[in-house]
């Protein structure tokens, strides 16, 4: 078959799927404007876009996340114009339309079938808005509109998809009953046989220090460290944290940006807003055990994995990251907020423990209890392990189950693009 793919940051998910693909025997084009001239990866045949066009000044707010996938999608168009020219007609189209580039390729090749990775659709209900009452709604009744209009990039794309794919039922749930019968859980998989446990794993810090699994390490790891994935809660935690656990290394990984929700009020970051919060209430001494990463080289994370003794993960009703899964392959013991994306993979007691999102009592008392039990952390650990092993495993589970699912889009009769 000859397979077209569409991700603004090939490979993205598709990072496993593709190569998978190309090994048997299938080619394989991707259309990304991460790349700036023509590439090869893996034997994808990687073809570069640019992005034309800006959004408008004096526009609508609640137009401008539209016409910014408009703007994608009308690019894109144009560069599958130019590879209709050149003769390429797939048989598949695969995308992300997240960003709104796949928009228009059903009116390029109306009988190519179209499978959509579906990340989330935009609900104005709670727990998805107003969940953390710290960061409210200016106006609850507007953002309902506002979001509303945000799913337009969802809804067209709905028109035309043969068929969806979504990591997590969480996820998938998301989306209204038309798209249900279409959309199947499949979640992107662990590479469980590099993701493992590793006794003489280390960790350098950013001081040029080292630790080990002999070292008592807590762990907590963002995209970008913002409220959406609890880094407000974790750092309120972190005094009596500190001062509960004088021999404790803290390691904290991730950006300064913003990966979901709002920005940081007055040009700040939310790293350092809850750094300044909590700062004069730990001393200069327990700060020191205190390490920021930033954003770090895979083999860098897997080795803050495999020296973390508890690794703390809290999440809004969201996308449920990567990390926590990685962190359950490495047999890490793991304390994690009780909510929905985490209750889907994490079992309490028996894959981990959990805790109200926004409870950091609660939160300090979990972790020094682990610290605490040695056999427990073990338990705990090797649960966690052999759960992602069954379930989410990438090369046993998750990537047949990937490739059945694009088999079978291959299959479909193509919806054709509706006026």
């Amino acid at each position: 078959m000859k397979i077209l793919l569409i991700h603004q940051n090939f490979p993205g998910q598709y990072k496993h799927l593709a190569p998978a693909l190309v090994q048997l025997g299938h080619q394989v084009v991707a259309l990304t404007p991460k790349v700036k001239k023509q590439t090869k990866w893996n034997g994808v045949n990687v073809l570069p876009y640019g992005i034309k066009g800006s959004s408008t000044k004096g526009i609508h707010p609640w137009l401008m996340d539209f016409e910014t996938k408009l703007l994608r999608g009308h690019s894109c168009y144009n560069a599958a114009m130019h590879l209709k020219e050149l003769g390429f007609s797939p048989d598949i189209i695969m995308a992300h339309h997240g960003w709104g580039e796949s928009m228009f390729l059903k009116d390029v090749w109306p009988n190519a079938r179209l499978g959509l990775y579906c990340e989330l659709y935009h609900l104005t209900t709670y727990p998805f808005i107003n969940f953390d009452p710290e960061f409210p709604s200016q106006s609850e009744e507007m953002d309902r509109l506002r979001i509303r209009l945000k799913n337009l990039n969802n809804r067209l794309h709905e028109e035309v998809m043969d068929a969806g794919i979504s990591p997590t039922r969480f996820q998938a749930d998301t989306f209204p009953d038309i798209y249900q019968d279409r959309i199947t859980v499949c979640h992107d998989g662990v590479n469980t046989e590099a993701v493992v446990p590793n006794a003489q794993a280390v960790l350098e810090l950013t001081d040029g220090k080292t630790v080990t699994r002999d070292d008592e390490v807590i762990t907590f790891i963002n995209r970008n460290l913002e409220p959406y994935r609890g880094y407000h809660v974790f750092m309120r935690a972190l005094p009596e944290l500190l001062r509960r656990r004088p021999n404790a290394q803290v390691v904290l990984l991730g950006g300064d940006e913003v990966s979901y929700g709002a920005k940081a009020p007055d040009g700040k970051t939310w790293k350092q807003i809850f750094i300044d919060e909590v700062r004069d209430q730990i001393s200069d001494e327990d700060w020191a055990r205190v390490h920021y990463l930033g954003r770090v080289p895979y083999n860098r994370f897997l080795a803050m994995m495999q020296v973390s003794r508890v690794h703390v993960y809290l999440t809004y009703p969201f996308v449920l990251s990567w990390s926590l899964l990685e962190a359950m392959s490495a047999e890490c013991a793991i304390v994690a907020s009780g909510t929905d994306p985490v209750k889907e993979v994490m079992t309490e007691g028996e894959t981990g423990r959990m805790v109200d999102f926004f409870d950091k009592e609660a939160l300090v008392e979990k972790v020094c209890d682990l610290l605490e039990n040695e056999e427990e952390r073990r338990h705990l650990g090797k649960q966690a392990r052999e759960f992602v092993v069954k379930n989410y495993d990438l090369r046993s589970v998750c990537l047949p189950n990937q490739l059945d699912w694009v088999t079978k889009l291959a299959q479909l009769s193509p919806r054709p693009p509706l006026d």
